[in-house]
C-alpha cells in the first residue's frame, strides 16, 4: 500500500514512460523491492515495469547483475561504484530503457563512520548511455523512514530520466 503522493509520483512515472514507449526495471537492495512494489501497486504497470532485481547481498549483486567482485572489494556494496554497477547490470540484463538502483544502510545498525546508518547511493541507467548517481544521507530516522524516503528518490529519478 503506497500513500497518495507516492502514488501521484509513481503515475507521473509511468504516464512518462509509455509517452516515451520505455520499459524499467529496478535493482534493489536496501529498499529490498519496495520502488517496485510501489510501482507494480498501479494496475496495468506491466506495460512499463518489466522486471525487479531484489540483490541484498553481496553474491546476489554479482550473480544476477554483474557486480564486480572487485568493485564490491574496492568500494563496498554501500558506494557510487556499487550502485552505478547495479544500474548498468539490470539495464545489460533486462533488455529495457531504464534502470533504477539503490542500496544504502537503512539500519537500525550495520553502519560505520565512512558509512552511517542513513546513507543511500542512488544510479539511474539509460539505453542512451545515461548515468547518473546521487547520494543521500538521511541520517538514523529509523529504517522504515529511510527506506520511504529512498523509494521516493529512487522514482524522482526514473521521472528525471524518462521526460
Amino acid at each position: 500500500m503506497i500513500d497518495a503522493q507516492t502514488r501521484a509520483l509513481v503515475e507521473r512515472v509511468l504516464a512518462a514512460c509509455r509517452a516515451r514507449k520505455w520499459t524499467i526495471a529496478t535493482a534493489e537492495s536496501c529498499t529490498g523491492g519496495l520502488v517496485a512494489g510501489a510501482l507494480t501497486e498501479i494496475a496495468g504497470s506491466s506495460d512499463v515495469v518489466d522486471r525487479a532485481f531484489v540483490t541484498y547481498s553481496n553474491a546476489a549483486k554479482m550473480a544476477l547483475l554483474g557486480v564486480p567482485e572487485a568493485v564490491l572489494e574496492a568500494h563496498g556494496a554501500v558506494s557510487r561504484q556499487t550502485a552505478e554497477a547495479m544500474a548498468q547490470g539490470a539495464l545489460a540484463r533486462s533488455g529495457v530503457d531504464l534502470t533504477v538502483a539503490i542500496t544504502g544502510v537503512a539500519g537500525p545498525g550495520g553502519g560505520s563512520a565512512d558509512k552511517p546508518v542513513g546513507l543511500v547511493h542512488f544510479a539511474a541507467a539509460a539505453k542512451d548511455n545515461r548515468l547518473i548517481h546521487r547520494e543521500r544521507r538521511y541520517g538514523d530516522i529509523g529504517r522504515s523512514e529511510v527506506r520511504r524516503l529512498s523509494v521516493t528518490e529512487a522514482l524522482d529519478l526514473l521521472l528525471e530520466f524518462a521526460r
